[in-house]
């Protein structure tokens, strides 16, 4: 009886054994753990994901309406302020320019027909004063009448009256001409509105019409860019865009350039966000430029903020319950495993974050979670992680 429980027995202790072993050797021995290394000189990053944009964008057309029969530009071309890109049919348009001069050379003839007038009338307003004179002193000695008199008196008045009339006249002919002179103006002005310029030196980005078509008023023939006022605008989360400063370096990296950064800096941080994307729009300008740019393309912007000269950085994934300033993390201090609220700092672009405080003195955080953390339990530092 005896042996048949021993034989029963045996294979359950045998278990147990394994059991408990098993057991010490999972949740009793050592854990074998990882710690953060004390770092120096890390920068601190904010990614964007952004395009390539300019500044200085605009899509010019005539003012007028008329048919297209001239062009002297097309994309990718090169244009100074003021050069002529395209004009318009503008055959009626000159036809009133001419009618304009001739209606002003007809205006300074009456100007000088009415001063021709006054010159005429100022002769013979003299011619009067002199006749009315002697017979004033004539009627005096009686040699002759009253009435003849009176009537050279009369012929005077007459003559004044003619003479101001003859002024107003050609105050008149010389506002006339002034109105001649600014309806030319007007017809030469619409008249230059049938020639297209560039309002800057620019590149041609597209050209939206042919030869022949006929355009309204107001619609784009060509879209240009100032060149120099090319920059990147990058979409950075609000999460990580409190340390933004405008004139911070940045790096680009254009898609169609993987292998090449280009340098630049930080020149406007846009006051409005995204409310759907929660991103803040942030304005790279071009230190190093490349040398063609195509608007559009896809670019990954790099932003320094800051630099660390030394920090202790955990990654993100060793932080729990991590609200944005604070988190806990697993600690080993005297080979005990401990869980520590800790204070936290920057953030570096391979989501390591910055312990500021909470840490005592010869305290060191698990930089990778595992099962089998635990508080109190005695952990062993794997070799090459000891700072």
């Amino acid at each position: 009886m005896r042996k048949r429980l021993f034989r029963y027995l045996l294979p359950l202790l045998g278990i147990g054994a394994v059991g408990a072993a098993v057991f010490l050797f999972k949740f009793i021995r050592p854990l074998p753990v990882e710690i953060a290394r004390p770092a120096e000189n890390v920068p601190v990053q904010v990614f964007g994901l952004g395009t390539v944009e300019a500044r200085i964008l605009s899509k010019i057309g005539f003012e007028v309406g008329a048919a297209l029969v001239e062009l002297n530009a097309d994309h990718g071309d090169r244009v100074k302020e003021g050069d002529v890109l395209a004009r318009l049919h503008s055959a009626e348009q000159e036809a009133r320019v001419a009618k304009a001069k001739a209606g002003m050379v007809n205006a300074e003839a009456a100007v000088k027909m009415a001063e021709a007038a006054v010159g005429k009338a100022r002769a013979v307003l003299a011619q009067k004063k002199q006749t009315n004179k002697r017979k004033q002193a004539l009627v005096a000695r009686q040699t002759v009448s009253v009435e003849t008199a009176e009537e050279a008196q009369m012929e005077q008045d007459v003559a004044a009256a003619e003479l101001a009339v003859a002024i107003s006249d050609v105050d008149v002919a010389k506002a006339a001409l002034e109105d001649a002179r600014a309806q030319l103006d007007v017809e030469k002005v619409l008249l230059d509105h049938h020639v297209l310029r560039a309002p800057y030196d620019a590149i041609i980005v597209q050209r939206h019409k042919e030869l022949g078509s006929v355009l309204s008023p107001g619609e784009a023939l060509f879209t240009l860019v100032a060149p120099e006022t090319v920059w990147a605008l990058a979409y950075v989360d609000e999460a990580r865009a409190g340390d933004l400063r405008v004139g911070q370096p940045a790096e680009v990296r254009l898609r169609s350039l993987p292998r090449q950064m280009f340098e630049g800096h930080v020149t406007r941080i846009g006051i409005e966000s995204d409310r759907v994307s929660e991103e803040r729009r942030v304005y790279i300008a071009c230190d190093r430029c490349p040398s063609s740019f195509h608007l559009g393309e896809q670019a990954e912007i790099f932003i320094t903020t800051g630099n660390l000269d030394k920090a202790l950085l955990v990654p993100e994934t060793a932080i729990e319950n991590f609200d944005g300033t604070k988190g806990t993390v697993w600690t080993v201090k005297d080979g005990e495993l401990r869980r520590r609220e800790v204070a936290l700092g920057h953030r570096t672009l391979d989501s390591r974050l910055e312990i500021t405080d909470g840490l005592p003195e010869g305290t060191h955080v698990v930089t990778a979670l595992r099962p089998g953390l635990r508080d109190g339990r005695a952990a062993k530092v794997q070799e090459g992680t000891q700072p």
